[in-house]
């Protein structure tokens, strides 16, 4: 229980700075709320004026109509304030949702590749939905329901202790003080079950979908059942927790039920005793259980709105904690600015390794100058691909450096860096939107023209005007629905689009067939003139005409120099060269 509360004011601490900035329209909020309880309150007193006015006992039965009005004007109060508490309110709390959830957004793409690929999407966004929601609960329920129920307790008591026996005030405030102490210990103890729902409904949700977007993989082996196993093997443990919290949740309310009846019958039976006995007029019975009354709703709806508040932290206390991760990549305090159109890469005895107890890069050095190509060759799992990752900084070395025009990356500025290198990936994925939005994506603020010429010196023009919505054809989750060579096409579109100094093409061609792979290569060949660029490639023919092809294998670089220097050398190259010549002969016969 300790460090469930440690971590409730953790989680309140960490939202008080996005409510603070509201500071006039909290203050505002809280004042008409006061003033709403005030009226409330006084509401039974006027009441009991109005009964005690009407009882011929006391004065001839006439109406006091000045009772009268001043209710009708207190409920009007009472109403009206309270709408106008709502709505100054509401710019507070939608105000800290959308920032919050703008910060969490921000966070997430500051964190590191390393944490996006061990991460569970599914999850991760029931996450923050429900974290989302619960700000909104905790803000409307904290300072709408428990904190006006507060004061009016104590509003009430006060009459009570003032006006009446002390028995009043120690009844009304025996039964809260169980009240509150037995919604609480029931309350926490039925937090693991919600905990629980929690954890098993992100992920079923993970699980959901995750197998969606791999619908084909799930298809191709028949394994529709197997994934529903799986899926079901979370909702079953959730079911389980649902059950009981449901069950707890019974028998809370039935104590909660039985308190208040007790609570409710000492004061009726009091206030009766005293009209008995003289002491206390009708007005006065009138006046008890109209406070009653009054106190009952709210602190009966306490109980829901604790429970409710308490569950609205377990689920904010996830979202925040994504907050918490810590970006492993950062600017230092004097990151400089890139702004070049001239850029030489300098890779300075570089090792690198992704876990500790697994080294992928040894000792790599190369230079590529301002306006040249280098190629990247080399069997799979070779630290090709790594070294694409390491330019953009998406992860940083773990000795040597890595300089641009002589200045070390991690002294450059993340976002500057990155608006001067263009990627042409292995694996294009694209967003479920249109084929112009995701050509445009390079360039968000390009013209049309440049897109459609973008497209053009892609070689994709022609088929994009061929489909039924042309530019605006959807490309499906993923971009299922375009082929591996149109996707490819499409990054191509964008990348040149981007126009940057700095071009890595890590095996830009592969999704190609021959022909294209021919028209888009002698494209790649003339926006790649001038600029500085990185290929990482499997087929050779790819990169005949680099300034410098390099050879990995295992991490390390095993051989360097032209085209024909490496075949003459006849060593891996060679041999890699032979071997792919071989296999496009037999599929040419």
């Amino acid at each position: 229980m300790t460090q469930s509360r440690r971590n409730d004011w953790q989680t309140l601490s960490t939202l008080l700075p996005y409510l603070w900035q509201y500071k006039t329209r909290v203050i505002l909020a809280l004042s008409l709320l006061i003033l709403a309880k005030f009226a409330n309150v006084s509401i039974p007193l006027v009441l009991k004026g109005i009964v005690d006015g009407l009882d011929p006992k006391h004065a001839p039965l006439v109406l006091p109509l000045s009772l009268v009005l001043s209710y009708g004007a207190l409920r009007l109060c009472a109403s009206v304030f309270g709408e106008m508490r709502d709505a100054v309110f509401a710019k507070v709390t939608q105000g800290a949702i959308r920032k919050v959830a703008m910060q969490v957004f921000e966070h997430l793409h500051r964190l590191s590749l390393r944490f996006h690929l061990e991460r569970q999407t599914g999850g991760m966004s029931r996450d923050i939905d429900r974290g989302t929601k619960g700000i909104s609960f905790l803000l409307n329920f904290t300072l709408f329901n428990i904190l006006p129920t507060l004061v009016e307790i104590l509003l009430v008591a006060g009459i009570l202790l003032k006006k009446y026996d002390v028995w009043f005030s120690v009844i009304t405030f025996g039964t809260i003080v169980l009240y509150i102490v037995f919604t609480l210990g029931i309350t926490e103890w039925r937090m693991h079950f919600r905990r629980t729902m929690n954890d098993m409904d992100s992920k079923a949700n993970t699980r959901a979908v995750d197998s969606l977007l791999n619908y084909e993989t799930v298809k191709y082996f028949n394994n529709e059942r197997w994934e529903a196993d799986r899926y079901d093997a979370s909702l079953k443990v959730w079911e389980t927790a649902a059950v009981k919290n449901q069950v707890s949740l019974s028998f809370l309310n039935a104590g909660q039920a039985i308190i208040i009846a007790l609570g409710v019958t000492l004061l009726v039976g009091l206030a009766a005793d005293g009209v008995v006995k003289g002491t206390m007029t009708l007005g006065d019975l009138v006046l008890v259980n109209a406070f009653l009354l009054q106190l009952y709703a709210p602190l009966n709806f306490l109980g829901f709105v604790y429970r409710e508040i308490k569950h609205s932290l377990a689920d904010m206390e996830k979202m925040f904690n994504l907050m918490g991760q810590n970006a492993e990549v950062k600017d230092i305090e004097t990151a400089q600015i890139l702004n070049t159109q001239s850029a030489s890469i300098c890779f300075d005895h570089v090792d690198f390794s992704y876990e500790p107890n697994r080294q992928i890069l040894h000792n790599v050095s190369f230079v590529i100058p301002t306006g040249k190509t280098v190629a990247v060759v080399g069997s799979s799992g070779a630290g090709k691909s790594t070294l694409s990752r390491l330019l953009y900084r998406f992860y940083d070395v773990s000795q040597g450096g890595i300089s641009i025009n002589g200045v070390d990356l991690r002294e450059l500025n993340q976002v500057s860096l990155r608006a001067h290198i263009g990627i042409v990936p292995q694996d294009t994925v694209l967003f479920n939107d249109s084929i112009y939005y995701n050509i445009a994506y390079g360039q968000p603020t390009a013209s049309r023209d440049e897109v459609i010429q973008a497209a053009k010196s892609a070689h994709i023009y022609e088929f994009i005007q061929s489909l039924p919505d042309g530019f605006d054809t959807l490309v499906g989750e993923r971009g299922l629905k375009l082929s591996g060579g149109e996707k490819q096409r499409v990054a191509i579109a964008r990348t040149i689009l981007k126009n940057p100094p700095i071009l890595i093409f890590d095996e830009a061609t592969s999704a190609l067939d021959s022909r294209t792979e021919k028209a888009i290569q002698a494209e790649l060949k003339e926006i790649s003139a001038n600029r500085t660029t990185l290929i990482v490639a499997h087929r050779l023919s790819t990169v005949a005409e680099a300034d410098e092809i390099l050879v990995m294998e295992q991490g390390q670089i095993v051989e360097r120099g032209r085209h024909r220097d490496l075949l003459e050398l006849g060593a891996n190259y060679a041999r890699m060269w032979q071997l792919q010549q071989g296999d496009e002969d037999n599929s040419t016969d």
